[in-house]
């Protein structure tokens, strides 16, 4: 499902993802949605006002709506090689959707990265699947910016990667540490209300001012901590005001992606008997995912 394009970041009516259901694409997007225990706000804008660029985004939530999954892609260049990168990580998405562990998902779309480096594009990727049932957001990163994680309790900010000191060890018997076949690490943190995990491109960290240099990492970071986080639904509006500034309003030389998710720690609902029969009929096949 596809919302229409709004304004401003964090303006969008909330779009609540129904159980089985999967959201994204690699168009333009500036939208607010919801699943149990995550609130997000989506912006992505493909470079030079084209309709799809080289970015793709992919939220999805399970059958029993207690994992949701969100997926950011990276590809240089446009045109064929995005579209069916697209097609294929929806394909992934709705085949994974009820699995927790995302280790298939991601030696897939290693291979995925592997026949686009043959044809000489490169690519990288973020997974993170969040588990309502204790909290744990686990992430796999393939190359892409390291996303960025504010801690309510603590009011900082830290860099999420996989030597992180408040990784999580093991979440329910799901295998971590390095995926086989591939030199991704898949990892966990465990999310307290409040908390932020903030998701991008790298046209962010690579954005450059009059003097030709780039924000970075580091740049991001001080941008980010100069930003209320208790406002989270205006959160990305002012990342991106304070990115332009940064570029001296020039414009973005790249195809930018923000994805902010905000740590409600709202229980899953109880499931009736008509969501039961669609979630049913969707995972026999009798319903379109």
């Amino acid at each position: 499902m596809k919302l229409s394009p709004v304004g401003r970041a964090g303006a969008a009516p909330v779009h609540a993802l129904q159980c089985m259901e999967i959201w994204g694409g690699n168009g333009v997007f500036d939208s607010a949605l919801s699943v149990p225990g995550i609130d997000a706000w989506v912006y992505s804008q493909p470079y030079g006002g084209e309709a799809r660029g080289g970015d793709i985004h992919y939220v999805s939530t399970c059958g029993r709506g207690r994992l949701a999954r969100f997926v950011v892609a990276d590809v240089a260049g446009h045109g064929e090689a995005v579209g069916e990168l697209a097609a294929n990580l929806r394909s992934l998405m709705r085949k994974h959707i009820n699995k927790l562990d995302q280790t298939r998902f991601v030696q897939v779309l290693s291979r995925e990265f592997s026949s686009l480096a043959q044809a000489g594009t490169f690519a990288t990727a973020l997974l993170a699947s969040y588990f309502a049932g204790t909290d744990h957001l686990v992430l796999c990163n393939a190359g892409h910016p390291r996303p960025m994680w504010y801690q309510a309790s603590t009011g900082a900010w830290h860099l999420v990667k996989h030597d992180l000191a408040e990784r999580v060890e093991t979440v329910r018997n799901l295998p971590l540490g390095i995926v086989p076949e591939t030199d991704y690490y898949q990892f966990a943190v465990q999310l307290g209300k409040g908390d932020l995990v903030l998701i991008y491109t790298d046209s962010l960290t690579e954005a450059k001012n009059a003097g030709r240099e780039m924000l970075g990492e580091d740049g991001l970071m001080n941008l980010v901590q100069d930003i209320d986080p208790s406002r989270p639904e205006h959160f990305s509006g002012s990342l991106l005001e304070a990115v332009s500034s940064y570029r001296d309003r020039a414009p973005a030389d790249d195809d930018m992606t923000v994805v902010l998710l905000h740590h409600n720690a709202a229980d899953p609902p109880r499931q009736s008997m008509v969501d039961m029969v669609k979630v049913l009929g969707k995972m026999t096949g009798l319903m379109k995912v």
